[in-house]
């Protein structure tokens, strides 16, 4: 029975181009995740979009002279572009700015206000000194007063995991212009989270297959919970959804409390974008679904806290929750099932810093460098599990030594040899034990690297995938079939029959890593259809006629399956071609010498 997939992908901000360690936080793992289950043959729906809303977006506004709406538009289509690049496989990509997202985020704001988990306060609003707007917790940083963190945050520190506001920093400072934020008295309404504490506490202690820095992350950070402001003094975000409010544009909804809500609205918007407006509780009602969210370590809480105490606030109610008489009447939506969690990237041995010139962004990486050189590098040697590096030396390293010389390799030497000598997948002999064990070997692949893909374990499925085409390279040198051919054809047949099947399974066993490559494989070895593309953009009109473009693809019509090779003798195969780039060593100077001159 094929399972309902909710593959929910953290939303890059847009107010830039998104650079590789991005990606390799929220984007390419949570692909790997999506296409795998999609050969699985389950219902995946993968969704996310551009967050648009906040004083960052309207800090580059004002530098440039133009809307907050014109930078977000720029941004979404620059970001957009690069995802559709890098083959993020989405089943919606939208943005936070349009009126269905509205209509969600109010909806969600007013039941929880109706229901007394949103509260009012008054409390101290921290403003720039230069610009008078007001500055995001996430832009204020200064010393923890817990453990003595010289970077903490203004709404937790990353050493301790403690929540703090900025009022808790020991000389705080703006990021914007380094100067001390000023406090002013105002009212906001704040998210009553210590009133989901204790099912909050029992729900995470129960999560025993998240990984270990996310459960005790989550752990620590509910030993302090207390209200989280949810609207803030500025006139860009999504309005506040009371009579009192229907004039007055100086206070918003708070950036990050919409922004959750966007995996929901996503996938409302993709239903209707569907033809089937009611297809999304299929996902999000439906106790059986199960739910994965992908981002960085600095946004856990927002998914494991936060986001899990707004939706257990708003359960089946509301415009959206509520399905009367439907088949879902009174099923609250799904919490996570699983947080997917990656740490950070640097780069050179520092963090990245578009200020000072320490980046690579998606599109200039590609403008260079094949997609799946780079998603083979983010997943062998990303921050999975613990910060790391990225080199030029070690990312040309890499693609040379492992992704050309092992899987190129094998997929070069096997059908570049067949189509030489038979044009077609051979007629074999009799298998020998040796045959036999090679094949064994390859097909158990498919549940050893699926085990490990289902566990979000993507760095050690792959290196199994590449462990196994090490294997049946050495089989090939071992049973030299280009010599066997001089003295025995039906043998030689054997061996590359032997050969392509392996290479057909693991072209399935490396879809969700290498996408792109591994289709033109599946043309190579003769097949039609597709196995991993294409992926499209589509224009969508809202009833209030405004357009938005979503990034999506029609993913039903994929034809491959997580399963071994069924390749038929006689297949005419295509003329193939090599599947990777082998790199000049002199790039990784010139790629030094370019970000040399970033920093000036």
């Amino acid at each position: 029975m094929p399972e309902h997939i909710l593959v929910a992908v953290a939303w890059p901000y847009a107010n830039g181009p998104r650079h590789i360690g991005h990606v390799a936080g929220f984007g390419v793992p949570a692909d790997i995740f999506a296409r795998y289950h999609r050969l699985r043959g389950n219902r995946v729906l993968m969704v996310s979009g551009t967050d648009e809303h906040g004083t960052p977006i309207t800090l580059v506004a004002d530098k440039e002279g133009t809307t907050p709406q014109a930078i977000a538009d720029r941004y979404n289509k620059i970001i957009g572009d690069d995802l559709y690049n890098l083959g993020l496989s989405y089943d919606t990509f939208t943005r936070t700015t349009t009126a269905n997202h509205y209509a969600v985020t109010q909806d969600i704001f007013r039941t929880l206000y109706e229901r007394g988990y949103i509260i009012r306060q008054e409390t101290l609003g921290a403003f720039s000194a230069t610009t008078g707007r007001t500055l995001p917790d996430r832009y204020i940083e200064g010393t923890c007063p817990l453990c003595g963190y010289d970077e903490a945050r203004g709404d937790q520190c990353d050493n301790c995991g403690s929540q703090l506001d900025p009022t808790d920093l020991i000389n705080p400072r703006s990021k914007v212009d380094g100067q001390p934020p000023v406090f002013k008295p105002t009212e906001h309404f704040f998210l009553d989270l210590p009133a989901f504490a204790e099912q909050l506490h029992d729900w995470i202690n129960r999560q025993d297959h998240w990984r270990p820095n996310v459960r005790n992350f989550s752990l620590n950070f509910l030993k302090d919970l207390k209200p989280r402001a949810i609207t803030r003094d500025l006139e860009w975000g999504v309005p506040i959804p009371l009579p009192e409010y229907a004039n007055r544009d100086d206070k918003k909804i708070y950036v990050w409390f919409d922004a959750v809500i966007g995996y929901l609205s996503a996938s409302i918007e993709w239903a209707q974008n569907s033809g089937q407006p009611d297809a999304w509780r299929e996902w999000w009602q439906n106790p059986d679904a199960r739910h994965f969210y992908f981002m960085g370590k600095d946004n856990i809480v927002f998914h494991t806290v936060i986001w899990p105490a707004m939706l257990l606030g708003y359960g089946a109610g509301g415009q959206f929750g509520a399905d009367p008489g439907g088949k879902y009447d009174g099923i609250p939506l799904q919490l996570p099932y699983n947080v997917v969690s990656s740490e950070f990237l640097t780069m050179e041995g520092k963090k990245f810093s578009s200020s000072r010139g320490i980046v690579i962004y998606v599109n200039d990486f590609l403008s260079r460098y094949d997609a799946d050189a780079l998603r083979y590098f983010l997943t062998i040697a990303g921050p999975e599990n613990q910060d790391t590096d990225f080199t030029w030396a070690e990312f040309v390293r890499r693609n040379n030594d492992e992704l050309v010389a092992t899987w190129g390799n094998l997929v070069n030497r096997t059908l570049s040899n067949v189509y030489k000598n038979f044009g077609s997948v051979p007629q074999p002999g009799p298998l020998t034990p040796v045959d036999e064990q090679v094949l064994a070997e390859v097909t158990g692949g498919i549940e050893t690297v699926g085990e490990l893909l289902a566990a979000a374990r993507f760095k050690a499925a792959l290196a199994e995938a590449m462990r196994l085409a090490a294997q049946v390279n050495i089989y090939l040198s071992e049973q030299e079939p280009w010599k066997v051919i001089k003295s025995d054809h039906e043998r030689a047949a054997t061996i590359w029959y032997v050969a392509l099947r392996c290479v057909d399974t693991l072209k399935i066993i490396f879809t969700p890593f290498l996408p792109f490559s591994s289709q033109r494989l599946h043309e190579y070895l003769g097949y039609n259809g597709y196995i991993a593309g294409p992926l499209t953009f589509r224009e969508v009109t809202e009833a209030n006629g405004r357009t938005h473009r979503v990034l999506t693809g029609d993913y039903d019509r994929w034809v491959g399956r997580w399963e071994p090779s069924v390749l038929p003798v006689g297949q005419v195969l295509r003329q193939p071609q090599p599947l990777f780039k082998k790199l000049d060593e002199k790039v990784i100077e010139e790629e030094l010498a370019r970000m040399q001159s970033r920093l000036g």
